[in-house]
């Protein structure tokens, strides 16, 4: 498994990052992981839609909640062929559990806990801690990657406006 020490920190601190580095214009990688309800999500199964994926390491951490929540009200005026994923290694319990007391409901949020399979398909498995990185992706209605950010401090926020603005040039 490919591994990228020192390309984000957690706390400041260099971490390693495993899997593929992801190459923007070429098909995204797909991958499996579980929805809410415990059942198989396969990103493959997304067709003919603009996809936004924000990769991040736990939904009951205050950025990422700040994150999904500025997403959620976002994704209201976004185009309605526009999707919004969360994906992290919170189990869908406490996915579910989160989405509930937090009112989201156009973000969906997926768990990686189980195979890491977006985690190293999308190069964001944080080695040393079996979390991912913060990370977005914007994937166009043919599948093809055309946005990477990787956010350098775990603890840091992505540039909201270049996310919107790439997802929205889609359209």
């Amino acid at each position: 498994m490919n591994e990228r020490p020192g390309i984000v920190t957690m706390k400041h601190i260099p971490v390693t990052l495993v899997g593929e580095e992801p190459v923007k214009d070429r098909k995204a990688p797909d991958f499996e992981v579980v929805d809410n309800d415990l059942n198989p999500f396969k990103f493959s199964s997304i067709k003919d839609r603009v996809v936004i994926i924000a990769s991040v390491a736990s939904l009951d951490t205050s950025v990422c909640d700040m994150e999904i929540r500025r997403f959620n009200q976002e994704a209201a005026s976004l185009h309605e062929d526009i999707d919004i994923l969360t994906i992290s290694m919170d189990l869908p319990f406490a996915q579910k559990r989160w989405c509930a007391a937090a009112e989201v409901d156009k973000v969906q949020t997926l768990s990686d806990h189980k195979d890491a399979s977006f985690g190293t398909a999308y190069g964001v498995l944080i080695k040393e801690v079996r979390l991912l990185a913060r990370a977005m992706f914007v994937v166009d209605r043919a599948g093809v990657l055309k946005y990477i950010q990787i956010v350098p401090e775990v603890s840091g926020e992505p540039n909201y406006k270049a996310v919107l603005d790439a997802a929205s040039e889609l359209i």
